[in-house]
């Protein structure tokens, strides 16, 4: 589907229903909730190498030199290696949690439809989604800080449209970047109040889950996805559905 017609329907389709989303979600969750435990144990793994650059050099500064932190103020290297090497860092940190997202919706996809294609979780990662979703991280890191900027409202505001960006790099691949910022805005835009409503709903849902041993969160915590998807199918639709 081109970005007209998607614009189009998007348009044209009536609001979405916070009690049929939230039904379906806690019953796809229950096929799902292996998938997503998984997910979020392929996401600690992938960043971790990230974040293992991100302090190795400081920590090598403290070992090359143990009286370089003892000061209030930081070394100017590693004020240096902050402003340069941190956006770096942080933007790969956000382009495969974003990959590993979509890849998550598309198992939601494969389950609620019955379909029998692999589970691929890496499915995003590969070159021909990368570069796209390379664009997108760069995209939600500039609109993070502008909305930083913004005495943190903007950020608020954000959460809509920001959360709906893995659905459309997930199941409209002929979009541009920029098209899915826009289609991502145009559908958080006319659901705000419903859309923010079940993230906060099945977020707050979803951190239950550290009753079980503290460790259930990790079991629970991409309950608070599966509303994505949902919102998606209502609002979009797939034109492969049977």
């Amino acid at each position: 589907m081109n970005f007209s017609a998607l614009s189009q329907k998007i348009n044209e389709n009536q609001s979405i229903d916070f009690g049929a989303v939230f039904n379906n979600t806690i019953e796809l969750f229950k096929k799902v909730w292996l998938q997503g435990f998984i997910t979020i144990l392929l996401t600690f793994v992938a960043i971790i190498p990230f974040y293992i650059l991100m302090y190795l050099p400081m920590i090598a500064l403290g070992i090359a030199d143990p009286e370089a932190f003892e000061g209030q103020e930081m070394p100017p290297a590693a004020v240096i290696f902050m402003v340069l090497f941190m956006p770096i860092l942080f933007l790969g940190i956000m382009t495969v949690a974003l990959c590993l997202n979509a890849a998550f919706l598309r198992i939601c996809k494969l389950n609620d439809l019955g379909e029998s294609t692999s589970e691929d979780y890496f499915f995003y990662l590969k070159k021909k989604y990368l570069g796209k979703a390379l664009m997108l991280s760069l995209i939600m890191l500039g609109l993070s800080i502008l909305g930083t900027l913004a005495c943190g409202l903007g950020i608020f505001y954000l959460i809509v449209p920001m959360s709906l960006l893995p659905a459309f790099l997930a199941f409209d691949e002929e979009l541009s970047p920029m098209e899915i910022t826009k289609a991502s805005f145009a559908l958080g835009n006319k659901n705000w109040g419903v859309i923010f409503g079940l993230i906060l709903v099945m977020g707050i849902i979803a951190q239950l889950g550290v009753l079980l041993c503290l460790f259930g969160v990790l079991f629970t915590a991409m309950l608070g996805k599966i509303p994505i998807y949902f919102i998606y199918k209502d609002a979009v639709g797939f034109s492969e559905e049977p």
